[in-house]
C-alpha cells in the first residue's frame, strides 16, 4: 500500500470531520443581549490581535523566504536555483499552514465559548459537548494539516529535505505565535488578578474589571492558537527528522502508516467522547485519550503484520506513546488539584506568599526529573530496540518514538483547546449573569480543563524532547552526507564545550525576555485599570449602565505583545547562526545538545510550577485554608501571578524554541561547513 497517498486521504477526511464539528457547534443556540455583546467583544479582540500579529510575522516570513532562496541548500550562484525556490516555497507553505491552524482555532473557540456557556442552562452533558467539539475542530485541523503538508511535499518532490524547510516555516511562525499569544494572555491575566482579586476583592470575571475581556481574549490567542501552533510545529518537525533518516533506509512508508493510523485513532476518540449529566468531564477527557492510545497500538500492529514492517520499529513507536502518557500522568500528579503537592502549596500559603513561591518552585524542580528521565528512557530503549537492525535503524527508532508520542496528538489538542473554551464559558456565564447553576456547571468543566491542560503540556514537552533528539540526529546525518567528519559531542573539544555553554544559556535568556515583556506590559495595564476605576464615575460601585473601556486594555496587551515577541525569537535564531559561523558544525552540535537539555529542564519546571500555583489558588478558593479573601488566598493569588508567565508564556514557548534552533542548524549546516572562523 502507498501510505503517503493514504495519509493524504485520511488528512482530508479529518479536515471534513473538523468542518462537521465546526458547523455542529455553530448551529447550537446563539446568544442575545448582554451575552452576545460579551462574546462579540472577545471574538473581535482575538481577531484584531491575530491580524496585527500575522501582519508583523508576514514581514519576517518574507525576509526569511528571500534568504532561503539565495542561500539554501547552497548559494544560488553555485547550485540549482530551482531547488532553492522549492525550499523557499515549502517554507512559506509551512508558515501559512501554521497560521491557518491558529486562525481556525480562534474562530471556533470564540464561537464555542458562548455556545458552551448557553448550553450549561440545559446541563453538564450539553455544555461539555459544545466545548469539547469546539476543541476537536482545532485538534483535527492541526493534525490533519501537519500530516497533509509533509505527505503532499514528499508525493510531489520525493525529497525529504524539502520537508525540513516546510517544518522550519511551521516552527518559526509557531515560535512567535506562542510567544506573542503568551505575552498577551498573561499581561491581561496578571493585571486583572492583581487589581480585581487582590486590591478590590471582586470575582475573577467581574465585568467591572477593565482587563476582564482582554483576559478572555488572551485565553484564545495564547492557549488555543498558541498551543495549536506549538503542537503543529512538533508534529511536522517529528516527520521532518524521521524522513531524513528513513529516506536512507527506504522506510518512508512506515512513517506515514503510523501518522495516518494515529489520525484515524484520534478521529474515533473525539467522536466517542461523551459525559453523562452527572458524569465527570475529566474522566471523559482522559478516557478519550486512553482509548485513542489503545486504538493506535492495535491499528499499527495490524498494519505492521499485514505490510511486513519491522516490529521493532513498531515497538519504538509504542514506547514513545507510553512515555507521553507517563509524562502526562507525572504532570497531573504535580499539578492536579486533587493531588498532594497542590494541597501542600495551598497549606504553605497560610504563612505568606514567600512560602507559596518556595514550595511551588521546589515541586516544579522535583517534577523535572521524572519527565526528563521519561524522555531519556524512551530515546534509549527505542535506540537499543532497533539497534540489531543496523545503526541507521537505531536512529530511526528514536525518530519513530517521537512520532509514536505524537500519534494521539489529535485527541491531545482537542483536550487542550477545550480548556480555554470552557474557561471563557465560565467567565461569560458570570458576566452575562446566567445564574449560580450555570456557573457551577462551567466551574466543573473548567476544573477538568485545567487538569487536561497540565497533561497536554506534559505531552508537548515530551514530544519536543524526542523530536529535537531526532533533529539532532538529522543534523549529524546532513553533516556526514556533506562529506565532513562530525566529531560528535566530545566535551574535551573546546569548540563543542563552547557550543554547549552558549546553547544552555539561550533558553534562560529567551524565557527572561518573554517574562520581562509580561512584567512591563502588566504594569502598564494595571496603571490603566487604576485610571479607569479612579476616573469613570460609578464603575467601582457597579452602577447600572456604567461600563469600563475594555478596548484600552486589549490595545495595551496587543501592542505590548507585538513589541516583545520578535526580539526574543531572533535572539535564539541569530545566536545559532553566530555559533555556527564562529565554531563550525562541531560547535553547533554542542550548542544543540546544551540547548536541548537546558530547554527541556526549564520547560518542565516552569510548566509544572505554574500549573501547581494556579491550582493551589483554586484549591483555596474551593473553601480550604480560609477560602476566598483569606490571607492564604491572597498568597495563592500572588503565587498564581508568578506562575502565569511560567506556565503560559515562557515554559510552552521553550518547546518551540529548541525545535526552531535545531531546524536552523540543519538548514544552515552546509553554510557552517563552508564558512566558519575555527
Amino acid at each position: 500500500m502507498d501510505w503517503v497517498i493514504i495519509s493524504i486521504v485520511v488528512s482530508v477526511l479529518a479536515l471534513a470531520l473538523a468542518a462537521y464539528f465546526y458547523m455542529w457547534v455553530s448551529k447550537q443556540p446563539g446568544a442575545t443581549g448582554k451575552l452576545e455583546k460579551v462574546g462579540r467583544l472577545i471574538r473581535n479582540g482575538a481577531f484584531t490581535f491575530l491580524k496585527r500579529e500575522y501582519k508583523v510575522l508576514s514581514v519576517f516570513v518574507g525576509i526569511v523566504s528571500v534568504i532561503i532562496l539565495l542561500f539554501y541548500p547552497s548559494p544560488f550562484w553555485t547550485g540549482n536555483i530551482l531547488t532553492n525556490l522549492t525550499m523557499a516555497v515549502a517554507y512559506i507553505f509551512g508558515s501559512v499552514f501554521s497560521a491557518a491552524a491558529g486562525a481556525v482555532g480562534i474562530s471556533i473557540a470564540t464561537i464555542a465559548n458562548v455556545k458552551s456557556s448557553l448550553a450549561a442552562k440545559k446541563g453538564l452533558s450539553e455544555s461539555f459537548m459544545a466545548g469539547f467539539r469546539g476543541g476537536a475542530v482545532m485538534g483535527m485541523a492541526v493534525v490533519a494539516t501537519s500530516l497533509l503538508g509533509p505527505a503532499l511535499i514528499y508525493a510531489i518532490t520525493g525529497n525529504p529535505d524539502v520537508v525540513l524547510a516546510f517544518s522550519f516555516g511551521a516552527s518559526s511562525l509557531a515560535l512567535f505565535a506562542k510567544a506573542g499569544g503568551g505575552i498577551f494572555t498573561k499581561t491581561a491575566d496578571i493585571a486583572a488578578d492583581l487589581t480585581g482579586k487582590v486590591e478590590l476583592g471582586i470575582a475573577e470575571d467581574d465585568p467591572r474589571n477593565p482587563a476582564v475581556i482582554a483576559d478572555n481574549v488572551g485565553d484564545n490567542v495564547g492557549d488555543v492558537a498558541g498551543m495549536g501552533a506549538d503542537l503543529f510545529d512538533s508534529n511536522v518537525a517529528s516527520y521532518a527528522a524521521a524522513m531524513t533518516i528513513a529516506a536512507v533506509l527506504g522506510q518512508m512508508n512506515i512513517l506515514f502508516c503510523f501518522g495516518a493510523l494515529g489520525l484515524v485513532a484520534s478521529m474515533i476518540g473525539v467522536l466517542v467522547a461523551r459525559v453523562k449529566t452527572n458524569g465527570d468531564p475529566g474522566k471523559a477527557l482522559n478516557g478519550g485519550t486512553y482509548l485513542t492510545c489503545a486504538l493506535f497500538a492495535v491499528f499499527t500492529f495490524a498494519a505492521c503484520m499485514l505490510e511486513g514492517f519491522e516490529l521493532r520499529v513498531w515497538g519504538a513507536a509504542i514506547i514513545g506513546m507510553l512515555a507521553g502518557v507517563a509524562i502526562g500522568i507525572t504532570s497531573d500528579f504535580f499539578t492536579g488539584d486533587d493531588k498532594k503537592p497542590v494541597e501542600q502549596v495551598a497549606k504553605a500559603s497560610q504563612s505568606g506568599p514567600a512560602f507559596t513561591i518556595l514550595s511551588g518552585f521546589s515541586y516544579g524542580l522535583l517534577s523535572s526529573f521524572p519527565s526528563l528521565a521519561g524522555i531519556g528512557i524512551a530515546a534509549l530503549v527505542s535506540y537499543k530496540l532497533c539497534a540489531p537492525l543496523g545503526s541507521d535503524y537505531a536512529l530511526l527508532g528514536i525518530a519513530v518514538s517521537a512520532i509514536g508520542m505524537l500519534s494521539v496528538v489529535g485527541m491531545i489538542i482537542s483536550n487542550d483547546a477545550y480548556g480555554p473554551i470552557v474557561d471563557n464559558a465560565r467567565g461569560i456565564a458570570e458576566m452575562g449573569e446566567l445564574g449560580d447553576d450555570v456557573i457551577e456547571i462551567t466551574d466543573k468543566l473548567d476544573a477538568a480543563g485545567n487538569t487536561s491542560k497540565a497533561i497536554t503540556k506534559g505531552f508537548a514537552v515530551g514530544a519536543a524532547g524526542l523530536t529535537v533528539i531526532s533533529l539532532l540526529t538529522a543534523f549529524a546525518e546532513i553533516v556526514e552526507n556533506a562529506g565532513v567528519q562530525f566529531r560528535g559531542f566530545d566535551l574535551m573539544d573546546p569548540l563543542v564545550f563552547f557550543g554547549v555553554l552558549i546553547g544552555a544559556a539561550i533558553p534562560a535568556v529567551f524565557s527572561a525576555m518573554l517574562m520581562m515583556g509580561v512584567n512591563r506590559n502588566s504594569q502598564k495595564m494595571v496603571e490603566e485599570i487604576h485610571r479607569q476605576f479612579n476616573t469613570i464615575e460609578g464603575l467601582k460601585e457597579g452602577r447600572e449602565g456604567v461600563e469600563p473601556e475594555y478596548d484600552k486594555c486589549i490595545d495595551i496587551a496587543t501592542k505590548g505583545a507585538l513589541k516583545e515577541l520578535i526580539p526574543a525569537g531572533l535572539v535564539a535564531i541569530v545566536t545559532t547562526l553566530v555559533v555556527g559561523f564562529v565554531g563550525g558544525v562541531n560547535a553547533v552540535g554542542g550548542y544543540l545538545a546544551g540547548n536541548i537539555v537546558s530547554g527541556l529542564l526549564l520547560a518542565v519546571l516552569m510548566d509544572n510550577a505554574g500549573g501547581l500555583w494556579d491550582n493551589a489558588k483554586k484549591y483555596i478558593e474551593a473553601g480550604h485554608f480560609g477560602g476566598k479573601g483569606s490571607d492564604a488566598h491572597k498568597a495563592g493569588v500572588i503565587g498564581d501571578t508568578v506562575g502565569d508567565p511560567f506556565k503560559d508564556t515562557a515554559g510552552p514557548s521553550i518547546n518551540t524554541q529548541i525545535t526552531v534552533v535545531s531546524l536552523v542548524a540543519s538548514l544552515t549546516a552546509q553554510l557552517f561547513i563552508n564558512f566558519s572562523i575555527f
